[in-house]
């Protein structure tokens, strides 16, 4: 397809983002263009528009960024037999390599060699985006495009909260950010007998309520550590689910785990944090777990099923909707903590 369409493009290395008109992407063989119907505002593409350390040593503009969205299959690659034109699909978003020893042992969630769309590669924060037939997704016809769009995120919340048992077990969110609220939401799903989110912002919090969260924290004006003390008969939580990056939150999930617990983390702290790992890890026994991406499918079965059953409602968290136009919109409240979900319809 050949012509112009609209995206917002990381123009050059600093703060910020513009809308531009550039080419339609062509398609080779193994590869699918998808008219983008809805596309959702992530962690990530905040540290790539507000330019911290992080992206400055990993993306290079310019370049269409965004990664997480739903769509329509408009045209495939002559090689391509998974989907067809007209099929709603959303798409996993790290290109693995198959060759690598984790690929070979069927771990691709962390393939030595993963790109990531819309950052090692251009996005879908545009009209139509061209991607490898063997990361799309199918969604159900009847899933509205904004759910669809969310399943991406979602998926890093199954992941760290299933990773490891759940069911009966007290399980405390550190970070509610989207996908922490997410994260509430699923352990709620998988039988949590108490869910504890913790934040600075009472409006995320408000979120992580309405998502299911049992008790909410703010830790600005509540000791997490004598609140999870009392709450627990001085026992300690049975999960702790990091999502929240920052390093004195991250030393206080280790300490509020309880003997033998599970402590999954998906945060990226920007820089080293100090743990007291003899007494909160060695001595307690703990299970630490990094979590990366989703587990392909087995993770994408899981976020599917979930929403089909209605045992997951991700719509109380997607909370703004905007035109492509208005990205900025969006990327403004997503820096202030002013909303759930932000998404973008091209």
């Amino acid at each position: 397809m050949n012509g112009k369409m609209k995206a917002v493009v990381k123009h050059h290395r600093g703060f910020g983002a513009e809308l531009q008109m550039v080419n339609i992407p062509e398609i080779n063989e193994n590869e699918v263009l998808i008219k983008v119907k809805a596309t959702s505002i992530c962690g990530t593409d905040v540290h790539i528009y507000s330019w911290d350390e992080w992206s400055q040593s990993r993306v290079n503009p310019p370049y269409v960024f965004g990664h997480e969205f739903s769509g329509e299959v408009v045209e495939i690659g002559s090689n391509v037999t998974n989907v067809k034109v007209g099929d709603a699909v959303s798409a996993e978003t790290h290109i693995v390599c198959g060759e690598c020893p984790q690929c070979l042992t069927g771990k691709y969630h962390i393939c030595k060699n993963t790109k990531i769309i819309g950052v090692d590669t251009n996005g879908c924060f545009a009209e139509y985006v061209a991607l490898p037939a063997g990361n799309l997704w199918k969604n159900p016809a009847d899933m509205p495009f904004d759910v669809a769009s969310v399943q991406e995120p979602m998926g890093n919340a199954v992941h760290t909260v299933l990773s490891g048992d759940a069911a009966g077990k007290t399980v405390a969110v550190i970070g509610c950010g989207p996908i922490g609220i997410m994260a509430v939401g699923v352990a709620k799903a998988a039988g949590a007998s108490e869910v504890i989110a913790l934040d600075l912002n009472d409006y995320r919090l408000d979120l992580a309520k309405q998502m299911g969260a049992t008790v909410i924290i703010n830790s600005k004006n509540d000791d997490p550590l004598q609140a999870i003390d009392r709450l627990t008969d001085g026992n300690g939580v049975d999960v702790v689910c990091e999502m929240s990056g920052h390093p004195a939150a991250m030393d206080q999930g280790f300490k509020m785990v309880t003997n033998g617990g599970r402590v999954s983390i998906l945060s990226l702290p920007v820089r080293p944090v100090v743990i007291d790992v003899t007494n909160d890890i060695v001595f307690k026994g703990v299970t630490v777990q990094g979590i990366t991406g989703r587990k392909m499918y087995e993770t994408w079965e899981q976020v599917s099923r979930l929403l089909k059953s209605g045992q997951v409602d991700v719509k109380p968290m997607i909370t703004h909707h905007f035109s492509l136009e208005e990205f900025d919109k969006g990327f403004d409240l997503m820096i202030q903590g002013k909303c759930g979900k932000v998404v973008l319809h091209p």
